[in-house]
């Protein structure tokens, strides 16, 4: 009998690599394959000596399947890099990781896995997918609520969910390293990555005038009512909630409460200024259920990454967009991030703010 075939993407972490593990024991026929998508190094050319892919190589190696590397730069440049880039410029502050999920680790690879002759894809994400009564795919919290990734994943579509498997959801990262020292695989103590994969530096600014060449002008600081406060060094540097690295000598900690691109000013005001009670999004995507119907819903929203979630009610506020309204106030809404909507463990939905 013809085993089924599972790409996985390799990505030379733990994770990825004890994925590929679990489903070759679970009898699956497993491809490795290693996304190559950006050398900040080379300028965004190809690099095919990196220790991403060294690592992927000896996995694989180890794991004794077959690993391949492709060439995705293009889809990253456009969905990822080029969205991130026009978002900063226009005052907003993206989560690149949301679109690089839907349409290059997802789209462009499920495309790419029928050439295998494949039709799942799998990763190491710490999420679990499920089937709901209502015949719907969600993904689902991990085990680990520490290392819970669906927030990024709230995008993925229905087919999507339906060609993956995600084997490391029920596990905490403690188990994982565990596996992977048992199984003597290269990487198992290897530390994870936490910078934005093509600003290893973290110099979002000085990353988005080099690819863009787009001239960032000093502006105003200005308060609620318009009065100016001091110059800011170009809308780019500054986000929602942010405190440091203002150099306004206020005599008292300052926020940025708004950022104004048309008229090129950053607003600022008192740590109570950054809380509101509701946003409206946009750039829908429906998982756990489907839309709203003209209903209004119970849900718990995550508004960013790090966010706890908090409880609040969303409805229809026009064509592809909803309102969310929370139970209390919630610090520094971010036009440009996503809200994540949850209906107990599972994504209901989500949107890109406002």
């Amino acid at each position: 009998m013809e085993r089924e075939k599972v790409v996985v993407g390799l990505s030379g972490g733990v994770d990825s690599s004890v994925a590929a593990l679990l489903l070759k024991k679970q009898g699956y026929e497993v491809i490795g394959v290693t996304m190559q998508t950006w050398d900040p190094e080379g300028g965004g050319e190809l690099n095919h000596g990196t220790p991403i892919l060294e690592d992927a190589r000896r996995v694989a190696d180890y794991l004794g399947i077959p690993h391949y590397v492709m060439d995705f730069h293009q889809e990253f440049k456009q969905y990822v890099v080029d969205y991130f880039t026009e978002e900063y410029l226009k005052g907003r502050t993206p989560n690149p990781c949301v679109v690089c999920n839907r349409w290059v680790k997802w789209e462009a690879l499920l495309a790419r896995s029928a050439d295998f002759g494949a039709r799942l894809v799998a990763t190491g994400h710490y999420a679990r997918i499920e089937r709901l009564p209502n015949g719907r795919l969600a993904v689902r919290r991990a085990a680990s609520q520490a290392k819970d990734q669906t927030y990024a994943l709230y995008n993925l579509t229905q087919d999507q969910l339906a060609h993956t498997l995600m084997p490391v959801g029920g596990m905490d990262k403690e188990e994982i390293r565990e596996i992977a020292q048992k199984a003597g695989i290269p990487v198992a103590d290897k530390p994870d990555s936490q910078e934005i994969c093509f600003i290893p530096d973290k110099d979002y600014a000085g990353f988005i005038k080099r690819y863009t060449g787009a001239s960032v002008p000093r502006g105003e600081f200005v308060d609620k009512d318009g009065r100016v406060l001091g110059h800011h060094k170009g809308i780019i540097h500054y986000t929602v909630g942010q405190r440091k690295g203002l150099d306004l000598a206020m005599g008292h900690p300052v926020f940025v409460t708004a950022i104004r691109p048309d008229k090129n000013q950053v607003v600022i005001g008192e740590s109570e200024d950054v809380f509101t009670k509701s946003l409206r999004c946009s750039n829908l995507n429906w998982m756990a259920m489907d839309g709203l119907r003209g209903e209004a819903a119970r849900v718990n929203a995550k508004i960013r990454y790090a966010h706890k979630g908090a409880a609040c009610t969303i409805r229809e506020a026009g064509e592809d967009t909803v309102e969310c309204v929370f139970d209390e106030p919630v610090r520094a809404v971010t036009p440009g991030q996503a809200v994540v909507f949850y209906d107990g463990d599972c994504v209901a939905g989500g949107g890109i703010i406002l």
